[in-house]
């Protein structure tokens, strides 16, 4: 009869953790542990958890995960309750049910919780399925939560956002609390600070006209997927260069900068750029040796600043114009208004491509030599 395997592997990094930590942005955040496990049959398995959540926002939530990573390194089983959030501010109990199978490589569980409120779990339980059937409980460190937590540690856990793991997320504060179902203790999450926007809808936006709102929402739209993508970002992943032919993550975000201010000098004052504005962008819209010689060195966000300080002004600018405004024809090139700022808009949606391209193909980051001495000599 074939044994079902599952030594336990905790993710949780204790003398290293402050020098592996990084800072990032979400508006969610996720904790978790891991087992590695091998079996040569299909097995269930099911992790049980208290929880609760206060909160006055309707699109706040939280959930209990597991996720199955296969041998091939292809996700298996996932399910963190999205079609079923945690909403309840009374204690109840929760389970999400799965499988495992012989392309099992290690099974994820742990609890996510997501937007502004206060996230409460407790007393996770996890049990396996053996030869006859029945579920047996595998053990998990620090289960309820008695090793009290101290911002951002949850001790025997690993807090993260994805595969991004050993992080504090800016915007939620990790403590233990009195209120429990199981000891004295319980795991709090805080959100905070977290802004919501509206997403699915085109148009509508206060103070332009119908066209010109649709434009706003669309370019609004396909610069949060920039952000969105490259805000948590590292020094190394942004100044990575895949080939001497390509750009540099950080390049690209300033190349998306620098066009869209020309559009609004060609659109809005009908001229091209002036000798200072050719100095400041130039490099920048050209994205050739210049450009990879120059960007490197600065980390994100001072890229989205000023990304974000041109889009600023695209929006005021375009808010005083109306949609008649939008059909004139720039005679330099027999194109009006509107189709300069729709190439705006898809010349985001381009580049957004390649920096996913880019991003997915950038290898990891070698440890420095004296940390590789250090492990060899232990």
């Amino acid at each position: 009869m074939k044994k079902l395997i599952i030594p336990l592997l905790f993710l949780f990094v204790s003398a290293s953790y402050a020098q592996a930590q990084r800072i990032i942005s979400s508006d969610w955040v996720a904790f978790r542990q891991s087992i590695d496990i091998q079996t040569s049959v299909k097995k269930k398995f099911k992790v049980i958890a208290s929880a609760k959540v206060e909160s006055d926002e309707p699109q706040a939530w939280s959930g209990v995960f597991a996720s199955v990573e296969n041998k091939n390194e292809e996700d298996g089983f996932f399910d963190n309750m999205y079609d079923r959030p945690i909403k309840s501010k009374e204690w109840q109990s929760y389970t999400v049910e799965g499988t495992i199978d012989e392309n099992s490589k290690s099974l994820s569980f742990g609890g996510v919780s997501s937007f502004n409120g206060k996230f409460y779990f407790d007393k996770f339980q996890l049990f396996i399925e053996n030869a006859k059937g029945v579920f047996e409980p595998v053990t998990i460190l620090n289960s309820s939560f008695e090793v009290p937590a101290s911002d951002p540690v949850i001790p025997k856990w690993t807090v993260g956002v994805g595969k991004i793991r050993n992080v504090k997320v800016k915007e939620y504060t990790i403590s233990s609390d009195k209120s429990s179902v199981d000891g004295k203790h319980s795991l709090l999450i805080q959100g905070s600070g977290i802004v919501i926007k509206e997403t699915g809808k085109i148009g509508n936006v206060p103070g332009a006209s119908p066209k010109i709102g649709d434009m706003i929402s669309m370019l609004e739209d396909l610069k949060d997927r920039v952000e969105f993508t490259v805000k948590n970002m590292d020094q190394y992943e942004i100044d990575y260069l895949h080939d001497e032919k390509a750009n540099r993550i950080g390049a690209l975000v300033m190349h998306l900068a620098a066009a869209e201010k020309y559009y609004q000098v060609f659109t809005f004052e009908n001229r091209e750029f002036n000798e200072e504005e050719k100095k400041k962008w130039d490099t920048a819209l050209k994205l050739d040796q210049g450009a990879r010689d120059e960007f490197k060195g600065h980390d994100i966000q001072y890229y989205l600043d000023i990304y974000n300080e041109v889009r600023a002004k695209t929006i005021e600018e375009l808010k005083k114009r109306d949609d008649a405004w939008f059909a004139e024809i720039q005679m330099k090139y027999d194109i009006s208004n509107q189709y300069c700022w729709f190439h705006v808009m898809e010349h985001q949606s381009s580049h957004l491509g390649q920096i996913l391209f880019l991003k997915k193909r950038i290898p990891p980051q070698k440890p420095p030599l004296k940390v590789l001495e250090q492990e060899i000599k232990k």
